[in-house]
């Protein structure tokens, strides 16, 4: 299969035929919210409906096609209906669709992969269906590792809307409070290093690691009773606005898990399966953890995710029953062993490499001309531009970020929200011609942005 299946639904994209949202996606929005609720941020700010894709071309109902710099959320990211995972899901929905958590063919096949992908001894495997579901599933599996029960998240992660997986996260987040009324006895949560907005410096004003680390040893001793079953952490922050830590950053922290006999648990549900230009986003820092999550990304679409544990904490999974109804379905197996076979087959993870450096470059251009985009961040196609007020104060600009968001939308480009920080998550299959295609669209935005608020 030629690895530019997707590039002639892309031709002339994007192709904008009505005022956005269309009359169709109007009406059919208003027909769907007398039922549904609790609708995203993203669709309450620019709710069109969708009727198909195909690569990184989004069609609505009233056929303008949008270019895709969202991957469903950092979900598609093979690019919509990839011919040979879709192939493979089909055969096995007419064939065999679902035995529980017998053996099939298909599922020998896929954990033999994620075996030969999967860095280190991180071979003990359970398949779910959801993200949250493979988050609760680690809890459950750090408690049984070490018989501990207490947890430290970290500020502005991400984990899940099941019990545990708010209770490791930000549980009031703007108008939306349904978490509480409060956290779970025995999660806390502390501090993890933003470079751009470093809690702790040192004299020359840069970000000090070694004081994190300080303070988690504090925290450890002070606020917990030293029964820490393990570190939660998204190795870099999606829903927090693409914030990678120093490099230094990781390999500390495991080294302090190590010592005090706390499991380094790594959620890559979205970061994981070449999103950032390797397996597993811990692999930049040559940092293999004990528990990991995948998800998002691991069947371009299909819900399909996994808890991962090192072979000597095998033993636990089969004390939690850790299996689930749908999880591991042969239709499930197909498409995350179909979408590991592609990032082979196509490159995928050099091509993120490649693509994700020209986008930094082109960002960090940006940076230089507008005087409201702040920095700029981001590892392969993982990315992230943050609005500020004035870039000496570094004041969040949150206006700034949905006015663009939604002026680029209107313009053809699909993608997501997060306040004064513009996300990116391109499918990994684009080139450069179409990375800078969106970066046009969200330059132009930004500059009729600026001008409204009077700036130039």
């Amino acid at each position: 299969m030629s690895k530019d299946w997707w590039k002639e639904s892309a031709n002339g994209i994007p192709n904008i035929i009505t005022d956005l949202p269309g009359p169709k996606s109007i009406k059919m929005h208003a027909n769907a919210s007398k039922y549904i609720r609790g609708l995203s941020s993203q669709v309450k700010q620019f709710p069109v409906a969708f009727e198909k894709a195909k690569g990184i071309t989004m069609t609505d109902v009233d056929g303008n096609k949008y270019l895709d710099f969202s991957s469903g959320i950092y979900v598609t990211s093979l690019g919509h209906i990839h011919p040979k995972i879709s192939e493979a899901i089909s055969k096995w929905a007419n064939k065999l669709m679902n035995c529980h958590d017998f053996t099939t063919p298909v599922k020998e096949k896929l954990l033999e992969k994620m075996s030969d992908v999967l860095p280190g001894s991180l071979n003990s495997i359970q398949l779910y269906s959801d993200g949250s579901s493979a988050v609760e599933a680690g809890i459950r599996a750090a408690r049984a590792i070490g018989n501990h029960h207490e947890f430290i998240s970290c500020f502005r992660d991400f984990h899940g809307k099941s019990m545990a997986a708010v209770s490791m996260a930000q549980m009031v987040r703007g108008d939306v409070f349904s978490y509480g009324p409060t956290r779970a006895p025995g999660f806390y949560m502390v501090p993890r290093p933003d470079p751009y907005r470093p809690l702790f410096k040192k004299d020359d004003g840069s970000i000090d690691t070694d004081a994190y680390i300080s303070f988690y040893k504090e925290f450890i001793r002070e606020s917990t009773v030293g029964n820490v079953a393990a570190f939660v952490l998204e190795p870099a922050q999606g829903w927090g606005g693409s914030i990678f830590p120093p490099d230094d950053y990781f390999p500390k922290l495991k080294k302090l898990c190590d010592e005090h006999g706390i499991l380094l648990f790594a959620d890559e549900v979205l970061t994981g399966m070449g999103r950032t230009g390797e397996w597993l986003c811990m692999n930049h820092w040559d940092v293999t953890p004990d528990i990991v999550t995948l998800g998002k990304s691991f069947g371009n679409g299909f819900p399909v995710t996994a808890m991962v544990v090192k072979d000597e904490y095998a033993e636990a999974l089969d004390k939690i029953s850790a299996s689930s109804s749908y999880g591991g379905n042969p239709m499930a197996c197909a498409a995350a062993l179909a979408s590991i076979e592609v990032i082979e087959e196509e490159q995928i993870l050099e091509n993120v490499q490649s693509v994700g450096a020209y986008f930094i470059k082109r960002m960090n251009k940006m940076k230089e001309d507008h005087p409201i985009i702040g920095d700029v961040k981001g590892k392969g196609f993982l990315l992230g531009m943050e609005l500020v007020k004035d870039k000496t104060t570094k004041e969040p600009f949150d206006e700034a970020g949905k006015l663009v968001y939604q002026k680029a939308f209107s313009k053809g480009l699909a993608w997501i929200p997060a306040g004064h920080i513009l996300r990116m998550s391109p499918p990994l299959i684009m080139d450069e011609k179409y990375a800078d295609l969106g970066l046009d669209i969200i330059e132009e935005s930004i500059a009729e942005v600026e001008k409204e608020f009077g700036y130039k």
